[in-house]
């Protein structure tokens, strides 16, 4: 089964989103070696749930917390995606990345900490500027604090709220550790998070947003499966047996320089955590199997691209023409552009440097180091170096574009 809605999980680094999907969904996103060792999610992290309402009491809970002699007294709810989005200062790229597949977003705020820190700042303007309306956030780690600091706590997320997109948003105390209130907040998420409409009419479009090799080691050559990607589609259906081009696709060196050349690949699987599919429309993370040689899937490699059919996919990218809004920050001065300066443009889940070549009022002029694929309907936030730190700092439409 396909997830109906994907939510996202944003917040300050340690402050609790791993542990809250876990608590959600049963399952620890952290699974990269790099990931455990230093505590941080370091790559977006997935993971799929079934939500439950007890037809007695009126309760909600994901599926891995109700008891197996109860389960004959809840009904179906629906399927959710977690996306756990990286909090660490300089992940922000992905963090961005991800703001381009969700409907939702949980704002997790630890109350052992003042509110808000950096990253619980730059994350709700994130959202807020890419149009992220539908926002709960999540007061986390309630069993580190006393009552009246709880309480305390709670008047700095109102102060820190008041003015931006999540100024009427619903507070939910929970303890993630000890899935304290998880069923409130599961309550919460199915009052306040309608389900998208789906534009299953328009052509296919896909993020990637992962891509592997899930070949083991000493696997036969006679059983090798094709690279896999995951993503979210945005609109469209993709099913089993369709061809469909990977864009920008994969670089190859052409005479002296190295170009992308857009692929068409054919779709031999697609996958749910919950088992396979036959057709997958806007909605829940998938994954896409191809005879892609896997190679050119494993560590991500792919992530960035664009799927699906060509004229949804916009065109590559490698000057622009951007007209931005700078963010609002009391703690950085001086976040204007200047010349030569490079900067991070994340479209779509790409991310790509720029060099701007000009300035005019509002407006930049790029040359992109890497293309990407894109139209002029997409949504840019743009990054820079501040305090020897990658910061969101501003968000752009194209005006031109030209590969």
């Amino acid at each position: 089964m396909q997830a109906q809605i994907n939510i996202g999980l944003f917040g300050h680094v340690d402050h609790g989103k791993t542990s809250l999907t876990k608590a959600l969904s049963g399952k620890w996103t952290d699974t990269h070696s790099e990931e455990i060792k230093r505590g941080i999610t370091i790559r977006l992290g997935y993971s799929q749930v079934s939500f439950y309402k007890n037809k007695k009491t009126g309760q909600y809970l994901p599926e891995h917390l109700i008891a197996v002699d109860q389960k004959q007294d809840f009904e179906f709810c629906r399927e959710i995606s977690f996306l756990d989005a990286p909090g660490h200062e300089t992940l922000m790229a992905t963090m961005i990345a991800s703001v381009a597949l969700v409907d939702a977003a949980l704002l997790i705020i630890a109350a052992n900490e003042p509110c808000p820190q950096a990253q619980t700042a730059e994350h709700l303007a994130v959202l807020d500027l890419m149009g992220i309306k539908n926002i709960i956030i999540v007061q986390n780690k309630i069993d580190l604090v006393t009552e009246q600091e709880a309480l305390k706590h709670y008047e700095q997320i109102k102060n820190f709220v008041k003015g931006t997109v999540a100024e009427n948003a619903p507070i939910i105390p929970v303890s993630a550790n000890y899935n304290t209130n998880i069923d409130e907040l599961v309550k919460c998420i199915e009052q306040n998070f309608p389900t998208p409409q789906k534009k299953v009419d328009l052509p296919a479009k896909m993020y990637v947003v992962r891509s592997f090799d899930v070949n083991k080691p000493g696997t036969k050559i006679e059983d090798l499966q094709g690279g896999v990607f995951g993503g979210s589609i945005v609109q469209g259906k993709i099913k089993v047996g369709d061809v469909l081009s990977l864009r920008p696709g994969l670089l190859k060196k052409q005479k002296d320089k190295t170009v992308f050349v857009p692929v068409d690949l054919k779709v031999v699987s697609i996958s749910t955590e919950k088992g396979k599919l036959q057709e997958a429309v806007a909605g829940g993370l998938i994954g896409i199997g191809t005879l892609l040689d896997p190679a050119l899937a494993k560590g991500d490699m792919l992530v960035g691209q664009v799927f699906g059919q060509q004229e949804a996919l916009g065109q590559l990218v490698l000057e622009a023409v951007i007209e931005y809004e700078l963010v609002k920050r009391q703690n950085f001065q001086n976040l204007g552009f200047k010349l030569d300066e490079i900067i991070v443009l994340s479209v779509g889940s790409a991310t790509t440097l720029g060099v701007i070549k000009k300035i005019k009022e509002k407006t930049i002029y790029l040359t992109l180091k890497r293309g990407i694929y894109a139209s002029l309907a997409d949504k840019i936030a743009i990054s820079k170096k501040v305090e020897k730190s990658w910061r969101f700092v501003a968000v752009g439409k194209f005006l031109s574009i030209k590969g």
